[in-house]
C-alpha cells in the first residue's frame, strides 16, 4: 500500500535537514581542523621548530681565556696552563648516579670530588656541565672518549687552569683565583652568566680580584648536536668569546724575590717605590704562602696551618697592616712647624729626658736626655722631647693636615685587597669616634707617631718619596693593560717650601751617615749611593711608672707579642733620589737594629739591580753580608739571616 504523498514529502524534508545539520557539523570540524593546522604549521612554525631543535641541539657557554700577568720586564707571574677534566651534563645523562658508577669503573674518581660535584649539581641548572674529575691524565681522558657511547652526558674537556710560576713571592700582590662561591654571587653585582658555570674561577684577593673585570674577558657560545643518549655528535657553530686583558705590573721580579727572601724568618713587610714615577718595584710581606694551593680549593690541613700561624702569613702587611709610625713621623711634625714659621733650623730645645705636660711626664727614649738640640740633631739622635715641644706650638690639626699632605691617613688607589687608610687623628675625629674631648697629651703622643696615629708601610713609602721629590707622588702598581700604558704616579708639587724640604733631607742624611745618628750602623759606604733615612720604634704596650723606676724591660726579655715594632724609611741616592724604601718588622724591637739593616740591603739591591759588591757595606759587616748573600742565592738552606734572635 502506498504511503500518502504528504508523508513522503515530510520524510524527505526531515532527511534533508538532518543531512544539512550533519554536513554543517562536519564542515565546521574540518574548518576548525584546518584553522588549527594553520595555527600550528604556519603561525607557530618558528616556535615549534625551536622546540624541535632544542631536543637535539644544546647551546653551551665557552669560558674565555683569563688574562695573564707579567712583571715590568715581561716575566710571567700568573699564567694559564692546559688542564684535562671530565664533565657531566645532568639533563643529558639521565640517571646521573648510574652514569657516575660506570664512569668510576673506567676512571677511578675521588669520593670527595664526587660529593662536591653532586652538591654543585643540586644547586645548578640541569643544562650546566659539572666537573666530576679535574686534572686527569691524557690516558684517562682517552679511556673516557673510547667508552663515550656507554656514558651519556659525559664529555672529556681540555680547559685552562691558573698557575703562579713564582709561587709565594707574589702571593700578597697577585692574590689567587678560586671557584665562584655562593658568597661571591651575593656580593657581585654583575650578572655575567659565566659566574653560574660550576667551578668557574674568579679572583678572590689581590690583583686577581681587583682587576677581575679586565682579566676575566667575555664568554662565547657553541651549538652542539646531541643524540638521544645525550652524547655530543657534532659542533654546529661556535662564537668565540673575548680573552681577558693581559696586565703588566710595575714590580721587578728579581727585586721582589730578593726582598721576600731578605724578610725570611720575620713577621715583616717592605716597600720599594720609584721616587719619580711612583712605580712600586717591590711589595713584600712575610711570612708568605703558595697561592697555587688555593686555585682548586685548599685542604683544611694547609689552611689551618696558615690561619694558626701567629705571624699571620695570609695578611698582606705591606698595605693592610697599620702601625704607630713612631719616630718615622717626626719629619711630619717638623715640617708642620717649619711651614707655619714657628721654628728655625737653629732654634734649640733642652731635653732633660722628659717633658712635663698637664702634670704628667712624657719621657724621651734616652733616659738621661740629649741636652740642647736643634732640628738636625733632634732628628739625627731621635730626641722625643724636641717634638713634644713642637707639638705644643703647632697643634694636632696642623700636624694631621701636614700628614695628609705627605700621604698619611689617605687610602691610596692600589689594586690590592683591603688597602688601609691609616689614621691621622683630629679633635673632631676623637669626639665622633670615642665621644671624648681631645687632650693636650694626645697631641704630644701624636708628635712622635704614637697614640692614635697609624700608618701602613705603603703610606710610609709614599711619605718618604714625597719628602725626597717635593711632589705628590702616587703609588702605581699596574704599568700596562693589554700594552696600553697606564697613568704615571708623578704628581704635582706639594706646594711646600723647598728650603724646608732640604733641611729635612739633610737631617735624614745625618741620621744614617753621622756617627751619632741612630742608623749609622746601616749606612752605605759607596759615596754615589749614600742614603738618607729615619729609624722608628713604636710601642705596643704601656710602660708603668714603677717599671721606669726600676728600669724599662728590654725587648729581648719580653714575649714576642709585647715587643716594640721596628721601622725604617729611607731614600737613595741622597743627591739624586731614585728609590724610597719603607720597612716594618713586627715586634722587632728597635728600628736601628731590626729594620734599618733590611732597608739598607734592599736599597742597595734596587740601586745596583743585582747583588751589590761587598765594598758598598761597612767593613765590619762584610763577613756577615757575604754569608747572607750565599744564603739568599740558595747555596745553603734559608736560615735566620736577620742577625738577631727569633722569638
Amino acid at each position: 500500500m502506498k504511503r500518502p504523498r504528504v508523508d513522503t514529502e515530510a520524510n524527505h524534508r526531515l532527511i534533508t535537514r538532518r543531512a544539512a545539520i550533519l554536513g554543517g557539523v562536519q564542515l565546521a570540524f574540518v574548518a576548525g581542523l584546518g584553522a588549527r593546522m594553520q595555527f600550528l604549521q604556519v603561525d607557530q612554525a618558528d616556535q615549534f621548530r625551536l622546540l624541535a631543535e632544542e631536543n637535539r641541539i644544546n647551546i653551551r657557554l665557552i669560558p674565555p681565556s683569563r688574562g695573564e700577568v707579567f712583571d715590568r720586564n715581561g716575566v710571567p707571574l700568573a699564567r694559564n696552563v692546559p688542564s684535562y677534566r671530565i664533565v657531566i651534563v645532568p639533563e643529558d645523562a639521565g640517571d646521573v648516579e648510574d652514569v657516575v658508577n660506570r664512569l668510576n669503573q673506567i676512571v677511578p674518581l675521588d669520593p670527595d670530588e664526587v660529593e662536591r660535584a653532586v652538591a654543585e649539581m643540586k644547586r645548578s641548572a640541569p643544562f650546566l656541565p659539572i666537573t666530576f674529575a679535574d686534572e686527569v691524565t691524557w690516558e684517562d681522558l682517552s679511556r673516557v672518549s673510547v667508552n663515550a657511547p656507554a656514558l651519556p652526558g659525559v664529555t672529556p674537556e681540555v680547559g685552562l687552569s691558573r698557575v703562579y710560576p713564582l709561587g709565594s713571592d707574589y702571593a700578597h700582590v697577585l692574590g689567587y683565583v678560586g671557584p665562584v662561591s655562593d658568597y661571591d654571587l651575593e656580593r657581585i653585582e654583575d650578572q655575567d652568566p659565566l659566574l653560574r658555570i660550576p667551578r668557574f674561577q674568579i679572583g678572590k684577593v689581590g690583583v686577581e680580584a681587583k682587576a677581575e673585570g679586565a682579566l676575566r674577558g667575555k664568554g662565547g657560545a657553541k651549538r652542539v648536536e646531541v643524540n638521544a643518549t645525550g652524547r655530543v655528535m657534532r659542533e654546529l657553530d661556535r662564537r668565540e668569546g673575548t680573552s681577558g686583558a693581559d696586565l703588566q705590573l710595575t714590580i721587578d721580579s728579581k727585586l721582589q724575590s730578593y726582598v721576600q727572601a731578605r724578610l725570611n724568618g720575620e713577621s715583616a713587610s717592605a716597600i720599594v717605590m720609584d721616587v719619580q714615577s711612583g712605580d712600586l718595584l717591590a711589595i713584600a710581606s712575610a711570612p708568605t704562602f703558595d697561592p697555587n694551593l688555593f686555585v682548586r680549593g685548599i685542604s683544611s690541613r694547609d689552611y689551618n696551618a696558615l690561619t694558626e700561624n701567629k705571624y699571620r702569613p695570609l695578611a698582606s702587611k705591606s698595605v693592610q697592616g697599620t702601625y704607630p709610625p713612631g719616630s718615622t713621623f717626626k719629619m711630619i711634625t717638623a715640617m708642620a712647624a717649619l711651614e707655619e714659621g714657628l721654628i728655625g733650623p737653629d732654634d734649640t730645645v733642652y731635653c732633660p729626658g722628659h717633658l712635663e705636660v698637664a702634670e704628667r711626664n712624657f719621657h724621651c727614649w734616652k733616659r738621661a736626655g740629649h741636652g740642647w738640640v736643634d732640628l738636625q740633631n733632634s732628628l739625627k739622635q731621635s730626641c722625643d722631647v724636641y717634638y713634644y715641644d713642637l707639638a705644643l706650638k703647632v697643634g694636632i690639626e696642623k700636624i694631621s693636615a701636614m700628614a695628609n699632605r705627605f700621604g698619611l691617613g689617605v687610602r691610596h688607589d692600589v689594586p690590592m685587597s683591603a688597602v688601609a687608610s691609616g689614621l691621622t687623628p683630629t679633635k673632631d675625629w676623637k669626639a665622633r669616634v670615642h665621644g671624648q674631648d681631645w687632650v693636650i697629651g694626645d697631641t704630644v703622643n701624636a708628635s712622635i707617631g704614637q697614640g692614635y696615629m697609624l700608618a701602613s708601610p705603603l703610606q710610609l713609602a709614599v711619605m718618604t718619596a714625597r719628602l725626597a721629590s717635593g711632589r705628590a707622588v702616587e703609588p702605581r702598581l699596574v704599568k700596562t693593560v693589554d700594552g696600553v700604558e697606564q697613568p704615571s704616579g708623578t704628581g704635582e708639587s706639594l706646594g711646600v717650601n723647598e728650603n724646608n724640604l732640604r733641611k729635612m733631607r739633610r737631617a735624614m742624611y745625618e741620621v744614617v751617615n753621622d756617627r751619632r745618628g741612630t742608623a749609622y750602623g746601616s749606612r752605605i759606604i759607596e759615596d754615589a749611593m749614600r742614603m738618607a733615612g729615619k729609624t722608628g720604634t713604636s710601642q705596643v704596650r704601656n710602660i708603668t711608672t714603677a717599671e721606669r723606676a726600676r728600669g724599662v724591660t728590654r725587648n729581648e726579655d719580653l714575649p714576642w707579642e709585647r715587643r716594640d715594632h721596628a721601622l725604617f724609611v729611607n731614600f737613595a741616592p741622597y743627591d739624586n733620589p731614585k728609590y724610597a724604601v719603607a720597612v716594618v718588622v713586627e715586634h722587632g724591637g728597635g728600628g736601628s737594629k731590626a729594620a734599618a739593616p733590611i732597608a739598607r740591603d734592599v736599597t742597595l739591591q734596587a740601586l745596583y739591580g743585582e747583588e751589590p759588591p761587598l765594598d758598598a757595606y761597612p767593613t765590619k759587616d762584610r763577613g756577615r753580608i757575604k754569608e747572607q748573600q750565599r744564603v739568599l742565592r740558595g747555596i745553603e738552606p734559608v736560615a735566620n739571616i736577620s742577625g738577631k734572635d727569633q722569638a
